[in-house]
């Protein structure tokens, strides 16, 4: 096990956005898991991308976008894509 900070998990959303809702819903179930398990959690952080008008150009045709260690995930919809991010940034 190796004592370095893990990244934070990032989701890029915005309000009245129902696919961020269903986003944030899965990480959360997704970190309980891995919580559960034994395995290293990450922070999830959420950024709004309307509170800044360099997101919103960059993600506002993709959200939600879910971020962890350098690698995005745009549509980020998928329980599977989503378990598969992590383990593989988290576990390697």
């Amino acid at each position: 096990m190796h004592d370095a900070p893990l990244p934070d998990l990032v989701l890029y959303g915005r309000s009245g956005c129902g696919l961020c809702d269903e986003t944030r819903v899965l990480l959360h179930a997704l970190i309980g898991e891995r919580a559960s398990a034994g395995r290293p959690t990450p922070t999830l952080v959420e950024r709004d991308i309307e509170a800044d008008p360099a997101l919103e150009r960059a993600f506002f045709a993709s959200i939600p976008v879910v971020e962890l260690g350098g690698r995005r995930l745009e549509l980020a919809t998928s329980a599977a894509k989503l378990r598969r991010l992590m383990s593989d940034v988290l576990d390697a």
